[in-house]
């Protein structure tokens, strides 16, 4: 269902710098650019993509209290790598990685350096 998830910067070379590094190895790159700068992320423009943009308002990027996008991945190592290296790559600890909802949800939690709450995780409710 999600298209795309634009995540604001008020700095789109570091932040994709950020991107960049923390998804090596994932088969996530950079796509394209988006029309007022910023710069898409996927593996392909026909999977779930997220953008780093400067806001349309040109008003500074700040992250929602509340809101977090949430980055699925085939296992729970790569869920433990992703958030080791966003860490490594200056972004801040908001869960280490664990099991949780009766263990069908394996997720660890970070704040990338312009404060946007990221989960990457790994899971199979059955369907």
């Amino acid at each position: 269902m999600i298209g795309y998830t634009m995540l604001g910067t008020n700095d789109v070379a570091k932040a994709s710098q950020f991107y960049t590094k923390l998804f090596e190895g994932t088969g996530v790159s950079p796509l394209f650019k988006s029309p007022i700068g910023g710069q898409f992320f996927g593996k392909s423009p026909n999977d779930p993509m997220i953008c780093l943009t400067p806001p349309y308002d040109e008003q500074q990027a700040n992250c929602g209290n509340g809101t977090m996008v949430a980055l699925k991945f085939d296992d729970n190592e790569t869920v433990e790598k992703m958030h080791a290296r966003a860490l490594e790559l200056g972004g801040s600890d908001e869960g280490e990685p664990g099991w949780r909802m009766e263990n069908v949800f394996y997720g660890a939690y970070f704040r990338d350096p312009d404060g946007n709450k990221i989960c990457v995780c790994s899971y199979n409710f059955g369907g």
